[in-house]
């Protein structure tokens, strides 16, 4: 009979235990798998609602919106201003841990527009963060990667290019932060204008300006080229369309860089175009005459006026730049073409207040320009209309108005009489608004041939460009300031259109203050200085706005020439251009 040998009973309870440790360390294990899963599905389901819901804090969050900026074009679709990403590197002083030194040495290797001393000031900065360059390429990045210093960060943020550079600076504008408002937004120009277009743009569609940036580009660098050679304080140029009012260049000087906005003077901030009123001088007198003819107050090319002597008004005496053809009883073809302020004087005397700033009216004289931007300056409007400001204000003295104001009442005077609004965005073939009537077609002719006959023989001569039938009004005007007029300084413009006998585009030029040289014999006016820079700019860019040289057409002004004293050879080309 075989014995019974029983376990001893604590090695039962030990297996019991073991079991019981091992279920506990599964559950144990379970539940730490759970929370790491339960980790990560939150990790996972936060970087999911962020792609979702949110925007990356790099991009559009440090840029204030600016990521999803819309694109502006010029009229041919040539980018003028658009949103890129753009690379930031920076660094944390108080975490280097490199040789501080040596990290300095090495960035000037990688990014040499610094020296080895600014980045060793950089690296050893009393703050938690600082910038070492806020556009920099891809190429730069991978040198800087490279050091291998943690404290260096990169990241890529939202900026604003425009590809241009300064072209049409003033047009644009810019986006900034200012100390009030922290937002990336338009502070000036269209980018200001049209905020909300632009922040909020349609999918694929850019904002498409009247502007042709070849035409802007010539205009920019005729009216450059000016400035320097007479050291003006100021210049601008306008082109615009007859027809539709679109703007095809506006140019201010001087430029800034929108890209690179410090530093950028108030000065250069400024659209004189639109921002600046000045007295414009004689080219006001085609307008008076405008007036006067569509009025009935001259019926007849034939009618004279005097100017023999100067014209006493009270204590104002009103003067012509004395000559044997002015000093005579003028007509009409002559009073434009010698520009006598005594002969317009006489006829605005006729033509009265009432009808004389009704035509000042009629072509927007008496408030901001008509234009998009909101940058506008408001004329200055004679408080009072005396007898004499009836008088001055027709050669254009005692009233001051803007660049863009004048090309558009030329506009008014060349393309039949219809006055529209101005305007920097592209309009579609049809789509130009139909205006308000200010003169009669016949009246429009009528000036068309005016202006034609100055250039061809009277002061506007530089401004004629063989086969482009030029026509257009010199104006000299001295600068107005808090103690009077100076003796010392003037405006000196040109206001024309081409081609005469089926006028297309206005182009004004306009220089604030020239000094006279040699290639000028020392003369400031307008003949000198002004009218040459609108024959090169229609030469330059005549054949780009889709108007070919003809030397076989023209304006005809037969009737009109056997009036001119002394016709066809009125004077000397010096003497002549002198006037203005």
């Amino acid at each position: 009979m075989t014995a019974m040998i029983a376990l001893p009973q604590p090695q039962r309870r030990m297996g019991g235990q073991r079991q019981a440790l091992v279920a506990v360390a599964h559950v144990r294990l379970m539940m730490l798998m759970l929370l790491i899963g339960a980790g990560f599905l939150l990790v996972t389901a936060r970087i999911a609602m962020l792609g979702l819901l949110g925007t990356p804090a790099n991009a559009a969050t440090l840029s204030g919106g600016l990521m999803q900026r819309g694109d502006i074009v010029d009229r041919n679709g040539s980018p003028l201003a658009r949103t890129i990403a753009a690379w930031t590197i920076g660094i944390h002083p108080h975490e280097v841990i490199g040789d501080r030194h040596e990290i300095a040495r090495q960035l000037a290797e990688a990014m040499p527009g610094q020296s080895e001393d600014y980045y060793y000031a950089q690296l050893t900065r009393d703050v938690p963060f600082t910038y070492l360059d806020r556009h920099a390429s891809p190429a730069t990045v991978n040198r800087v990667h490279v050091i291998g210093e943690p404290a260096i960060v990169f990241a890529q943020e939202a900026e604003r290019l425009y590809p241009q550079s300064t072209l049409a600076a003033h047009v644009l504008g810019y986006v900034a932060p200012t100390d009030s408002d922290p937002n990336v937004i338009g502070r000036a120009g269209m980018e200001r204008a049209f905020e909300k277009e632009l922040s909020h743009p349609v999918r694929g569609a850019a904002l498409a300006l009247s502007v042709d940036s070849r035409v802007q580009a010539a205009v920019e660098s005729e009216l450059g080229r000016a400035m320097v050679d007479f050291k003006a304080k100021a210049a601008t140029g306008v082109v615009l369309d007859v027809d539709t009012g679109e703007v095809i260049a506006m140019v201010s000087l001087p430029v800034y860089n929108p890209n690179k906005l410090k530093g950028t003077s108030s000065e250069a901030l400024r659209n004189n175009v639109t921002q600046s009123v000045y007295e414009l001088g004689s080219t006001f007198k085609p307008i008076t005459m405008a007036a006067a003819i569509n009025d009935g107050v001259v019926t007849s090319m034939a009618r004279r006026f005097d100017a023999t002597v100067p014209l006493q008004i009270g204590r104002f005496t009103i003067h012509d730049d004395r000559g044997d053809e002015q000093r005579r009883w003028l007509n009409i073809p002559e009073t434009l073409v010698y520009s006598s302020n005594i002969a317009t004087a006489r006829i605005a005397d006729e033509l009265g207040q009432a009808r004389l700033s009704g035509m000042f009216r009629a072509l927007g004289f008496d408030t901001k320009p008509e234009i998009e931007l909101k940058e506008k300056a408001r004329p200055l409007w004679p408080s009072f209309w005396a007898r004499t400001t009836v008088m001055t204000t027709a050669y254009g003295h005692g009233i001051a108005v803007t660049p863009l104001q004048l090309a558009n009442a030329y506009a008014t005077l060349v393309n039949g009489g219809v006055w529209r609004p101005t305007t920097l965005l592209k309009v579609a073939p049809g789509a130009a608004p139909a205006g308000r009537r200010v003169i009669t077609e016949a009246t429009s002719a009528r000036i068309r041939q005016l202006l034609r006959l100055v250039v061809l023989k009277g002061t506007g001569r530089k401004a004629d460009v063989p086969g482009y039938r030029v026509g257009g009004k010199t104006g000299t005007a001295e600068v107005a300031g808090v103690g009077g007029y100076s003796k010392k300084a003037n405006v000196s413009t040109f206001a024309g259109a081409f081609p005469m006998d089926h006028p297309r585009y206005v182009v004004v030029a306009m220089l604030d203050s020239p000094i006279g040289n040699a290639e000028s014999f020392g003369l400031t006016t307008a003949a000198w200085t002004a009218a040459p820079v609108v024959n090169r700019v229609i030469a330059r860019t005549g054949a780009m706005l889709g108007v070919l040289p003809d030397d076989k057409r023209d304006v005809d002004v037969s009737e009109l020439l056997p009036m001119l004293w002394q016709a066809p050879g009125v004077a000397k080309d010096k003497n002549m251009a002198s006037k203005e």
